[in-house]
């Protein structure tokens, strides 16, 4: 079997988890005593100032130092964790960011051939591309709200074996349902070294589509935007599952509210990334401009 090396970065994420960093450490150290690969270790001191970067993997601005560390040891892949382990997400080794929804398809794919025919969940702004990774797979695919309470909710109801959100939060049904970025990544690894190839062509065959990203704007009426919006692009299919998504046949969007602050976050995705620039320019014209 070809080495597989790996870089991952392990923060504390908040007072009470600042005992988790070790605790991920060990067990990185016993997948190298264990499997062919090396092991770069970024920030495994305890320091609750957070001296390197905020302790949020999702942020991109967050990911430079793995990003170069990646390249700089030439890893196959980059493993970012949050401080508590039930968030990850993946670097490629051009040291190139991978979605959420990249991941979750990938590990669909991988829990429908132990589970040939299981249910699957997603949340509503996942790409396009999960959806069809699971039913392409024989499994069926159940979309739901975002936040961990709902997936867990659909996941206990239906008996979903796997449930993946674009956030990097991954569930499993053999972990209680509950999300773990650690089971993730081992499984992201094994994908990696049956393939005999680099991550990003392993991811290659998923990457269909183009995606803005959350975008959030200050919008003090959340409700009227959403109508207006509603208005707008009444020629799509729309729904309300989550605050309002449309999709047309070569493009979709998600507006959703925030529950805490005056923000509405919008999401689009696209078949190619002129389209994509197009729509999400008019819409954030519509939820900026449009006076809230």
């Amino acid at each position: 079997m070809a080495e597989k090396r790996f870089v991952y970065v392990a923060d504390p994420m908040c007072s009470w988890c600042y005992g988790f960093s070790p605790v991920i450490a060990a067990i990185a150290e016993r997948f190298e005593e264990r499997l062919p690969l090396k092991l770069v270790h970024l920030f495994p001191e305890l320091d609750g100032t957070f001296p390197n970067h905020p302790a949020d993997p999702i942020d991109e601005e967050n990911q430079r130092d793995l990003k170069r560390e990646v390249l700089a040891n030439h890893a196959d892949i980059g493993l970012a964790f949050d401080g508590d382990a039930d968030r990850a997400f993946c670097v490629d080794e051009r040291a190139e960011g991978v979605s959420g929804s990249l991941v979750t398809a990938l590990v669909a794919r991988a829990m429908l051939r132990r589970f040939p025919g299981a249910k699957i969940v997603y949340n509503l702004i996942c790409s396009w591309a999960v959806r069809e990774v699971i039913e392409e797979n024989g499994g069926e695919p159940l979309r739901t709200r975002v936040g961990h309470s709902f997936i867990k909710q659909v996941m206990a109801e239906s008996g979903a074996v796997f449930g993946g959100e674009h956030s990097g939060h991954y569930y499993f049904r053999e972990n209680y349902g509950a999300d773990s970025g650690l089971i993730a990544a081992v499984l992201v690894l094994g994908e990696l070294s049956a393939s005999r190839t680099v991550l990003s062509e392993l991811l290659a065959p998923f990457r269909r589509y183009h995606a803005s990203g959350e975008i959030n704007s200050r919008v003090d009426d959340q409700a009227g935007t959403i109508e207006r919006l509603a208005r707008e692009f009444s020629g799509g299919h729309r729904d309300l599952l989550d605050g309002l998504t449309v999709e047309f046949e070569d493009w979709w969007f998600n507006a959703r509210p925030s529950n805490t602050e005056p923000l509405l976050r919008l999401n689009v995705e696209a078949r190619t990334s002129e389209l994509l620039a197009e729509k999400t320019q008019e819409l954030l014209g519509l939820i900026r401009g449009g006076g809230a």
